[in-house]
């Protein structure tokens, strides 16, 4: 008989701040519908965000569990070591003989962490031009300087401009030689863009004016973004076979969601934009796409807003995800993760069931607004259309290093209006989502043959 393992486990943070480690389960913890009692099990951490302690159980053997002992270890670790900066955590093999030995302590603190989805988005980008990132990095090195007080933050940005405008002087041979053939002409427009609004950013800072530099860097690293999706050559790898027939975003798209806010004066609507990463989640993305073409997701409503998450896509009725017409059953998805170094995503299995603990994903659970699908906590390939956008402290959870990478599959990031993600609330409705960029990516959509 099973061993039965009980654990309750409390960490006063003191005057650190909350950590939630809870996980978004497909069927968790919706408010709008009635779900069997196994999904209420479920429920991975008390709803109020506002607690002072971190709580949860394990009963092995049981299916109802409601939090793995593992995850409750690593979240104490995470604040632990914070707190008080302790280097490592030997972890006995025979405390729980079922999981594997748990990551270094190092690897889950290693930082600081990327928390802006731009940055990120470049950077998962499927190209290797030493040239054209160092042209990136020190733009992207504007938004620390002006943390600086004051006009005293300029003399920092002006040596960051400096740096991007010379690294783009000795560097632009190199970058245009990465061009892909067919798409070297408007990427070297770009690059002429570029050139001219490096001068612009320069006379901005020798003007002493402040206000104007953020907007001219955002504009700057637009033109950097696109040269190196410029770079992308096709698609990069072959989609494994047996997905080869879901609809496929070979590439990256962009939508907007526009959602209506209820019962609060000074919000009555926003648009979030969003971009979605067919290059490293090919399946994921073009399911969500497929689906956004459908109009699926317009007219439902936001179904979970509990501090840590915003999740929608649960449909009306008993069924927890989209039924495709055409086999009256549900559509899911494989879990889907692309780790740096490989040239093609895992499918099928979490990084810790492969054994890639210290692997690091493209797309991290890290930029406020991280787009990711929501799934059964014990079947890697259940996802089908419910959503969820995290809402954190990334100081927490550094980059590439905390408990939900590599266990669901991030596909996107908000990049406008992310902030007011957690101002959303159950039964606000999501008006439409629109795709605004990037639909002649998706391959095989399924709402083309539904007509």
């Amino acid at each position: 008989m099973a061993a039965i393992i009980s654990c309750n486990c409390y960490f006063s943070l003191a005057a650190s701040k909350w950590v939630n480690p809870r996980i978004p389960t497909k069927g968790t913890s919706f408010l709008r519908t009635q779900k069997s009692s196994s999904w209420l099990n479920r429920q991975l951490l008390p709803k109020c965000p506002s607690q002072k302690h971190v709580q949860c159980h394990l009963q092995d053997g049981q299916k109802g569990r409601s939090f793995p002992l593992k995850e409750c270890a690593v979240s104490i670790v995470l604040a632990a070591g914070l707190i008080t900066g302790m280097p490592s955590l030997d972890w006995s093999p025979n405390a729980y003989a079922a999981s594997p030995a748990l990551p270094d302590l190092s690897v889950l603190i290693s930082g600081p962490p990327i928390k802006d989805p731009g940055v990120l988005l470049r950077n998962a980008l499927p190209i290797n031009n030493k040239a054209v990132r160092e042209v990136q990095k020190p733009l992207e090195d504007i938004t620390e300087s002006l943390k600086i007080a004051g006009v005293k933050a300029l003399d920092s940005v002006e040596r960051n401009v400096r740096q991007a405008s010379r690294a783009l002087k000795q560097g632009k041979t190199l970058i245009i030689a990465g061009l892909s053939e067919t798409k070297k002409e408007h990427g070297v427009e770009l690059l002429d863009k570029l050139e001219v609004g490096m001068d612009e950013l320069q006379q901005i800072v020798e003007d002493r004016d402040r206000d104007a530099v953020a907007p001219k860097q955002r504009e700057l690293l637009q033109y950097v973004g696109d040269v190196e999706e410029d770079m992308v050559d096709g698609f990069p790898y072959e989609v494994p076979e047996e997905y080869q027939s879901l609809p496929l975003l070979k590439g990256r798209a962009a939508v907007d969601m526009k959602v209506k806010v209820k019962d609060n004066p000074n919000l009555e609507e926003c648009v979030f934009h969003i971009v979605l990463d067919g290059y490293n989640a090919p399946v994921t993305a073009g399911n969500f796409v497929d689906l956004v073409q459908r109009r699926f997701y317009d007219g439902m409503e936001i179904q979970r807003a509990d501090g840590f998450v915003v999740q929608t896509g649960d449909p009306e009725g008993p069924a927890q995800g989209f039924i495709d017409p055409s086999t009256e059953k549900t559509r899911t998805i494989p879990l889907e993760i692309m780790v740096n170094g490989e040239k093609a995503p895992f499918y099928g299995a979490t990084l810790e069931e492969l054994g890639l603990y210290k692997a690091q994903t493209k797309l991290p659970f890290n930029a406020f607004g991280t787009m990711a699908m929501a799934r059964d906590e014990f079947e890697d390939n259940s996802a089908s259309s419910q959503v969820f956008w995290l809402l954190k402290e990334s100081e927490l959870t550094p980059s590439n290093a905390n408990i939900l990478d590599g266990r669901y599959a991030v596909f996107g990031y908000v990049t406008e209006n992310q902030d007011i993600l957690a101002d959303l609330k159950v039964g606000d409705v999501i008006e439409s989502i629109q795709v605004v960029s990037g639909l002649d990516n998706l391959v095989n959509p399924s709402y083309k043959i539904a007509g």
